[in-house]
């Protein structure tokens, strides 16, 4: 492949510039350098606070605000990599080439604090390159093809300096540069504000869908209702003609069998549910039926799933089984509010004992009682899962529009105003509130 043929195919963008922006290389006008300043502390080094890898792969914006670690270095380290406001800094390595890259913004002045190791540093040394528009450039995932596809590794990926300096840049007049960082700001702030506020209203419906269902399985579906005392710390009242029954008296708790993991794919017939969901696939089967699971190994124990029809329990599942007409999913959720993870034993391998658990009790309400919360149950779920479909949606709709609007910015197909930039600043303020 020729340069030209290589160039097109790793930034098809350039074609497509406006007539007054340029390409450069980003070695043509910016320094590009590599940090060599490591973690430890040495007695005859000068103390400093690094910005390291995770800083920069977690925040859009290095700041005051974070917490920087401390570590020693030669004073020749720090005249070099002492990081100044402007200063792009840019993951180098990643366990898979399309997770490269990744860049922050020094957004302020931090003496003291130096670019730490597996960081690249870029700062503008030309008139003609504002730092804050090469951050947003660097948000552009397909700029960042151009990274992806210069990434050498096996198990983790890495880029040479030639990769950071060869790298094509658009660029704008300096003027546009500015207009185009303020208005994609001000625009990715307000987006971001309205995904985080979704994201809250997501995890808000859920807390209350728990709460609700909690008092359901504790206390029924009926307002009025007499109560008596449980003799549960956890639980409290429960209605007078409920009874309070040991798991083991109501259910056989049995863990499944043993699968080695060649006997796992995911071609065969018959599904496998282990201590956390579903493993796999396998060609016979333990179960036949509907039932709830207990995860019996690992820091997620005592976690609820359920399981139908022809499957194999491992081991480190315990099959829950009926002993006496019961409802399957109100016997699956009261057990999953009893918090049984609490009973794990505290090994570096948590675990839950069977024999242990069995002699827990619970309320047991009459079988219709089960059937009708059981019913309650399936129904607020249905409508969580289709309000939590919904406002996913809309998460993923902004989430593309943001990455749609980075690039059109970026390369000059939106033209950025400064009617744009006041209009975007204008709406910021009221967006913010979405982050209260």
């Amino acid at each position: 492949m020729n340069f030209n043929a290589e160039r097109d195919s790793l930034t098809p963008w350039i074609n497509s510039l406006p007539e007054d922006w340029h390409c450069s290389r980003i070695g043509n006008v910016a320094d590009v350098l590599f940090s060599n300043v490591d973690k430890h502390t040495i007695d005859d080094e000068e103390p400093v606070r690094l910005c390291n890898y995770i800083d920069v792969y977690k925040n859009g914006r290095i700041t005051q605000k974070l917490e920087f670690m401390e570590a020693s270095a030669e004073k020749r380290e720090i005249q070099k990599f002492q990081v100044q406001r402007g200063d792009v800094l840019s993951t180098k390595d990643s366990e898979t080439p399309d997770d490269i890259a990744i860049s922050a913004l020094v957004d302020d002045d931090l003496p003291g604090v130096l670019c730490g190791y597996h960081l690249a540093l870029m700062r503008p040394r030309s008139k003609n390159l504002y730092g804050p528009y090469l951050a947003w450039v660097h948000s552009s995932k397909r700029f960042r093809a151009q990274y992806e596809a210069r990434a050498v590794g096996v198990t983790r990926f890495g880029l040479s300096q030639y990769a950071f300096r060869a790298a094509r840049l658009p660029l704008p007049p300096l003027p546009e540069q500015k207009r185009i960082a303020a208005y994609l700001d001000a625009s990715c702030a307000a987006i971001d504000a309205a995904v985080a506020a979704k994201r809250r209203q997501i995890e808000t419906l859920a807390m209350l869908l728990h709460a609700t269902l909690t008092q359901i399985l504790k206390r029924g579906l009926k307002k009025e209702v007499v109560m008596k005392p449980s003799g549960e710390a956890w639980l409290d009242d429960i209605p007078s003609h409920w009874w309070m029954k040991r798991i083991k008296d109501i259910a056989q708790l049995k863990s499944g069998e043993g699968i080695s993991a060649e006997e796992i794919s995911a071609a065969d017939q018959f599904p496998v549910y282990g201590g956390n969901g579903l493993r796999g696939y396998t060609s016979s089967f333990t179960h036949d039926g509907y039932f709830p699971l207990i995860g019996r190994q690992g820091a997620l124990c005592g976690n609820i799933n359920y399981a139908s029809g022809k499957f194999w329990a491992t081991e480190h599942a315990v099959v829950v089984t009926p002993l006496r007409q019961c409802d399957v999913m109100w016997l699956g959720e009261i057990l999953r509010i009893m918090n049984l993870n609490q009973y794990s034993n505290a090994a570096a391998q948590p675990g839950l004992s069977v024999d242990r658990i069995k002699y827990l009790r619970l309320p047991v309400p009459p079988v219709e009682e089960q059937v009708a919360i059981a019913r309650h149950i399936r129904e607020a779920n249905e409508k969580l899962t289709n309000l939590n479909s919904n406002l996913d949606e809309q998460v993923k709709s902004l989430t593309a529009y943001r990455k749609s609007l980075i690039h059109e910015c970026v390369t000059g197909q939106r033209r950025v105003t400064d009617e744009d930039v006041k209009r975007a600043e204008a709406q910021w303020p009221s967006a913010r509130n979405l982050q209260n």
